[in-house]
């Protein structure tokens, strides 16, 4: 037997009216074709057909039931037919007595295990007995196919036909329908594409990037990996490393002359001065040779292109080691694809989404070495000699501990009495000289080096602090000369302190920092380079397929877009012609109708009995909200979204929604329960198109694994968006909020009927939980036909179905009453809930009949239906 999942529609057929259309194999499969078409489906493997006829039809039509079984397909062909009215020859006249009918015939060809018959005699479409509505009320009927249409039910009403004698049955149903009003279900459904597809901020605004965290190993490698290849980027053997080692060890022998200088004899003998600058000249050379090998690796490392192997080679020669990219550009594909799920998992909108692909694009692209080369003028000769002269601008600080030895030692070197008060000047004059020769030890060209003037301002101040106290207390002369060896060593100390900073500061404004830094920053940069030039190929693929896939997405947006503008009314008077209109099935005059039933013949209206059954899902003059909804489902041509157009049917007086002045018109197996949205549908919608998208570029990434993401694998996923797109919208139009989309994500349950609809699922399992008693459904039988069933109660068969997406609530339900129902049926469309059972007919009441030939149409008269004998040679019945 077909299973749910093979089956992907259910296609409908209305040989009541335009059967005569179908009398070749190909108009069959044009119509078929037209209507999954419509729907934004391809062709079945396993087709499923719903055949709406009478009863009398089964031998009219038996032309098209030999094509429609005999349709060519990969798998087996199902077909349900669903029988409306009395059989032929069950009433005698208008005022004449009921003459029954015992036999429903048909052709073998409906005898088939993969055919079912279903015969509702009469739709019990009357809320009160003093309606009158037609056996095949149009708006009843339209229900009772929009239920077989779903697929999940179709196969279980077929495999439970096929336990029941002759495959045929008469059905009861208790059916409840949930679902939002059409403006609220319209709404939320251009909210939601306008979330899904974001708001364009423009190329100005910065662009998000994902955290390195956050990225999938194959990105990660590729944006983290070329970082922690900066050491060991030069060979030890090559020129690169050779060049810089003579830098640095000149360099190096600077510093060690600095050391030098800073000490005593280098205040005092000019050869160590002299040794500093020859090797500080020395080094300058040595950084130029550097930075001119830097330079030509730099042009040599690429062009305006991306880094290419030829460059890579050139690296090579100059010394320079490019690590292999190993199998860093493996999975590229899977990885976008894991980053794309991510985001649009977490909530982002398309556009989002894309600009953190185009940051990724910028963060992975491999830089040329020639865009480099702006950065070589930061460790110029010039920029050495601006940042030594920089560092030169101003003398060092003097520290406080100097200032206090300074001070002090002034103090202590004063505390004489007259006339021995000539000796607090030694100190101070130390100090002088110190710092005149210090100054002319460090002179550049004319210009004497500074010398700070805080230690000799602190001796002077030190010095008349002594000479004032020892005035005062006239301390003995042994005080007086401890003070001043006391004072000499702190002035010893201190004269050292300053002088090593002098000589620092000389040593900066000559260049031994610049050139350090000069040094190290080039050498920075060819690290950077052999950086950019690791995995270059594979990057630069990465970074073509992220911008591409943002082109992608953008051009998704797009298409969101486009599906979220309003469309234009169809004008008055005008055809069906809506994407999602289903077979006119409905919009057919009424096989059952007879001449008395109609309107006068001055006031005939073509068999426009559906504008009679028209309603709109507009709050009625009362206020309620509840009181019906449209759909394309039940004729018309849909109007903006799929909804149906006001010009399907003419205004009129009865022209209202379900509930009116004149009664409730929803049969009463039906009730509708209809919400206002709940907190989570905006969310929950825009969730299901993020997957949807996903879904439609599943082939996308498979091209960008095979690195074949041009122009025409995005013309084709753009195309495969927009067709999935318009799949999204028919099946919220056809199966209802609750029911997940064709490509749930596994990771996302749905959400509750609270959530989405705002309506209460306990409803849902108290009907689909009712005992299975005769009084729990309605008979789809005339009194009539009744008759005709079989009386054993336990022959019946019963059918408890509910949306999937309940099961969860609805089984909790039961748990929680005690009376858990095993057996049901869990449903992919969301729209309707309830209870199905199917009657066999009594013995003898079917009878099977061999053609003789084909009937070639349905153009039989009245009188060929009433010798069926003409048209068969042999007559099957249970007994043969």
């Amino acid at each position: 037997m077909t299973s749910p999942e093979d089956a992907t529609a259910v296609v409908r057929l209305d040989l009541r009216a335009g059967a005569a259309a179908l009398a070749t194999a190909q108009a069959v499969r044009d119509r078929v074709a037209e209507q999954l078409g419509r729907a934004g489906l391809p062709e079945p493997d396993y087709p499923l057909f719903l055949v709406t006829d009478t009863p009398a039809g089964l031998t009219d039509h038996q032309l098209q039931y030999e094509l429609l079984s005999g349709y060519r397909a990969v798998g087996e062909t199902r077909i349900l037919v669903l029988l409306v009215g009395s059989s032929p020859g069950s009433y005698a006249g208008g005022e004449e007595a009921y003459l029954p009918d015992r036999r429903l015939v048909r052709p073998t060809t409906l005898r088939a295990s993969t055919t079912g018959l279903v015969w509702a005699g009469d739709l019990r479409s009357a809320r009160t007995a003093l309606d009158r509505p037609e056996p095949d009320d149009p708006a009843s009927l339209a229900v009772l196919v929009d239920l077989l249409s779903v697929p999940d039910v179709f196969v279980r009403v077929l495999e439970n036909l096929r336990k029941l004698p002759d495959s045929i049955a008469a059905p009861g149903v208790r059916l409840l329908e949930q679902d939002l009003p059409t403006e609220v279900r319209d709404r939320a459904w251009r909210d939601a594409l306008t979330r899904f597809a974001g708001v364009d901020t423009g190329a100005g605004d910065p662009v998000d990037t994902v955290p390195d965290s956050r990225l999938p190993e194959p990105l990660r490698a590729l944006v983290t990996g070329r970082d922690s290849r900066g050491q060991g980027h030069r060979r030890p053997d090559g020129q690169a490393n050779l060049a810089h080692r003579t830098c640095a060890e000149s360099l190096d022998r600077a510093d060690e002359d600095l050391v030098a200088l800073r000490s005593f004899p280098g205040l005092l003998h000019p050869a160590r001065r002299d040794a500093l600058e020859a090797d500080l000249h020395q080094a300058r050379e040595d950084l130029g040779g550097f930075r001119a090998l830097v330079e030509r690796a730099l042009q040599g490392g690429g062009g305006a292109a991306a880094p290419t192997a030829e460059a890579t080679a050139r690296l090579g020669a100059l010394g320079l080691r490019v690590p292999a990219a190993d199998s860093a550009g493996e999975r590229v594909g899977e990885g976008l694809r894991e980053l794309a799920g991510t985001l649009l998992g977490d909530g982002l909108a398309l556009r989002s989404v894309a600009q953190h692909f185009t940051a990724l694009a910028g963060r992975v692209e491999p830089v040329p070495g020639t865009a480099l080369l702006h950065r070589l003028a930061d460790h110029s000769e010039e920029s050495v000699t601006r940042g030594s002269a920089t560092e030169y601008a101003a003398p060092p600080r003097t520290p406080g501990a100097v200032l206090l030895m300074a001070g002090a030692a002034g103090l202590l070197g004063g505390l004489w009495q007259w006339p021995a008060v000539l000796a607090a000047l030694v100190v101070p004059v130390l100090f002088v000289v110190v710092a005149l020769l210090g100054a002319n030890r460090l002179r550049t060209g004319r210009r004497a080096a500074r010398w700070t003037m805080g230690p000799r301002v602190a001796v002077v101040a030190g010095a008349v602090a002594g000479a004032a106290v020892a005035y005062a207390a006239d301390p003995p002369l042994w005080l007086g000369g401890t003070g001043l060896i006391v004072g000499l060593g702190l002035t010893a100390e201190a004269v050292r302190r300053l002088w090593r900073d002098a000589a620092d500061s000389w040593a900066a404004g000559r260049g031994t920092t610049a050139l350090r830094t000069a040094l190290d920053g080039l050498d920075d940069l060819l690290a950077e380079l052999v950086r950019e030039h690791w995995a270059a190929e594979e990057r630069l693929y990465c970074a073509d397929a992220a911008r591409s896939v943002a082109g992608m997405l953008r051009a998704t947006a797009a298409a969101a877009d486009a599906q979220a503008a309003p469309e234009p009314l169809a004008p008055a008077g005008a055809g069906g012609s809506g994407p999602y209109e289903d077979d006119d099935w409905l919009s057919a005059p009424s096989a059952l109708e007879t001449q008395e039933s109609g309107a006068a013949d001055g006031d005939a209206d073509d068999g426009d009995w559906a504008a009679a059954y028209a309603w709109d899902n507009t709050p009625d003059r009362n206020g309620d909200h509840d009181s019906g909804r449209d759909d394309d489902r039940y004729g018309g041509d849909p109007g903006p979204y799929g909804a149906p157009s006001s010009a399907a049917y003419p205004a009129g007086p009865d022209d209202a929604p379900w509930e009116s002045g004149e009664g409730d018109r929803a049969p009463r197996w039906l009730d509708r329960e209809i919400g206002e949205g709940g907190p989570d549908l905006v969310a929950t919608l825009a969730g299901d198109l993020r997957n949807t998208a996903m879904a439609a570029m599943a082939p996308y990434w498979g091209a960008v694994e095979r690195g074949q993401a041009g122009a025409l694998a995005l013309a084709r996923t753009e195309q495969r968006v927009r067709e999935l797109l318009s799949a999204a919208r028919h099946h919220l139009w056809h199966y209802g909020v609750l029911a997940p989309p064709p490509y749930p994500a596994d990771h996302r349950a749905r959400t509750t009927a609270a959530g989405l609809l705002g309506t209460d699922s306990l409803r849902v399992a108290e009907l689909v939980g009712r005992e299975a008693d005769r009084g729990a459904v309605v008979q789809l039988s005339s009194p009539e036909q009744g008759a005709l069933l079989s009386r054993d109660p336990g022959a019946a068969l019963w059918i408890r179905f509910a949306p999937g997406t309940l099961q969860g609530e609805i089984e909790a339900a039961w748990r929680k009453s005690g009376s858990p129902v095993e057996e049901a049926l869990w449903t992919s469309s969301g729209r309707y809930a309830g209870l199905i059972r199917l009657t066999p007919l009594r013995m003898g009441v079917v009878d099977t009949i061999l053609p003789r030939q084909s009937t070639g149409g349905s153009a039989r008269t009245d009188a060929d239906r009433a010798e069926p004998s003409v048209h068969a040679e042999f007559r099957e019945d249970d007994r043969w």
